[in-house]
C-alpha cells in the first residue's frame, strides 16, 4: 500500500481537531498514517498546539493565500484531504479556496468533506448558511470528472447531523433553571448525533486504503450521519433527566428569544445563523428521520444514545439543588 500522508483543515476547530486527535492517538488509526498535516487559521490556539504536541505538524492557513496552501500540501506529500468548511462567515469562499489549493498541488488523491445533514432540504432564501453546503460539495465533488486532476480521485463526502454538543450552548439555563430551552416547536424531532462518532467514522475513512485510494468500501460514498435516536423536546428532557439523576424540562422557546440567548456564546455570528437554519428545519418537519447505517457499516459499532451524551457532560449541564425555603 502507498503512504497515507492526510492533511485536516480547520484543526482549531471542534470537528478537525477532535478527527486529528483521534487519527494520532487511536492506535487504530495512527499505525495506518504516515503523517498528519493540519491546517489553522489559527495555529497558536489551544487546539492547535495541543495537536502539534501529539505529533501533527501545524501550518498556518491565512484566507487569500491559495498559494502557500497548495505549497505546504505539496511540501508535505499530502495525498489525503479531510476539508473541514470553517466556522467563519466566509465559509464558502474559504472551503472553494481550499479545494482549489489541493487541485492545484497535484499530490491530493483522496478527498474527504464533511458536510451537513439536512442541506438538501434547506432553502436558499430560507436556510441559506444550510444550503452553502450544497455549494461546496458541487464544488469538491465536481473534480471526480476532471481527468486533469488527482484531486477527486477518491471522494468521500460525510454529511453530518445536528452535534448533540451544541446543546451544551444551554447549559446556564440546564444548570440554573433545570430547563433546555430550543426553538424547535412541540411536535417534530431530529437525532443529534455526538461529535466524537462523526470524528470516528471521519478517522476510518481517512486511514482506510484501497486500490484506488480510499477503502472501496468508503470511495465514492455519500454518508449521511446522524444520532440514534429521533427526539422531540421532551424526549431530550427525558433522557437529560434520567442522565443527571435531576429533572430537566423542555421549553419551546422563539426565534426571538433563541437569537437572544444565543448572543451571549463566544461563537461565529455564522454558527449562531446555522445553529437558527437548522431549528427551522426542524419546525418545517424536515429532519424527522436518522441514519445510522453509515455508521454502523463504517466502524462496526452503535452510535451515542442521548442518554449517554448527557451523561458524558453531566458537570456542564447538572442542575443546581433548589434550596427549599423555610
Amino acid at each position: 500500500m502507498s503512504p497515507r500522508n492526510v492533511c485536516i483543515t480547520s484543526v482549531d476547530g471542534s470537528t478537525g481537531f477532535l478527527i486529528a486527535e483521534l487519527l494520532l492517538t487511536d492506535n487504530r488509526f495512527s499505525s495506518k498514517i504516515d503523517s498528519l498535516t493540519g491546517l489553522a487559521l489559527d495555529p497558536s490556539s489551544a487546539k492547535a498546539t495541543e495537536l502539534a504536541g501529539l505529533g501533527a505538524v501545524i501550518v498556518p492557513h491565512t484566507p487569500g493565500r491559495e498559494r502557500d496552501v497548495a505549497a505546504a500540501l505539496k511540501k508535505a506529500n499530502c495525498d489525503t484531504l479531510c476539508l473541514v468548511p470553517p466556522a467563519h462567515v466566509d465559509k464558502v469562499d474559504i472551503a472553494l479556496e481550499l479545494a482549489s489549493a489541493a487541485k492545484r498541488a497535484g499530490c491530493v488523491r483522496n478527498v474527504l468533506l464533511i458536510s451537513a445533514a439536512g442541506c438538501d432540504y434547506a432553502e436558499r432564501e430560507k436556510q441559506p448558511r444550510m444550503r452553502e453546503f450544497i455549494d461546496i460539495e458541487a464544488a469538491v465533488l465536481a473534480s471526480k470528472g476532471d481527468k486533469g486532476t488527482e484531486l477527486g480521485h477518491s471522494p468521500c463526502v460525510i454529511r453530518a447531523g445536528f452535534y448533540a454538543e451544541n446543546l451544551l450552548l444551554y447549559s446556564e439555563q440546564a444548570r440554573t433553571e433545570g430547563v433546555l430551552p430550543l426553538p424547535i416547536g412541540e411536535m417534530h424531532k431530529f437525532a443529534p448525533v455526538a461529535l466524537g462518532d462523526v470524528a470516528h467514522v471521519a478517522a476510518h475513512v481517512l486511514s482506510g486504503k484501497g486500490p484506488h485510494g480510499f477503502d472501496d468500501k468508503h470511495r465514492g460514498q455519500m454518508m449521511v450521519v446522524t444520532g440514534p435516536m429521533l427526539c422531540a423536546g421532551e424526549e431530550l428532557a427525558t433522557a437529560a433527566s434520567k442522565a443527571l439523576g435531576q429533572k430537566m424540562e423542555f421549553e419551546n422557546i422563539s426565534e426571538r428569544e433563541a437569537k437572544r440567548v444565543l448572543k451571549a456564546q463566544d461563537i461565529d455570528p455564522s454558527e449562531k445563523e446555522y445553529l437558527l437554519e437548522y431549528y427551522s428545519l426542524v419546525r418545517e418537519g424536515k429532519t424527522n428521520y436518522i441514519a445510522t447505517t453509515a455508521f454502523h457499516d463504517v466502524t462496526g459499532e452503535h452510535p451515542t444514545q442521548p442518554e449517554e451524551f448527557f451523561q458524558l457532560y453531566s458537570q456542564d449541564m447538572r442542575p443546581k439543588k433548589r434550596v427549599k425555603r423555610a
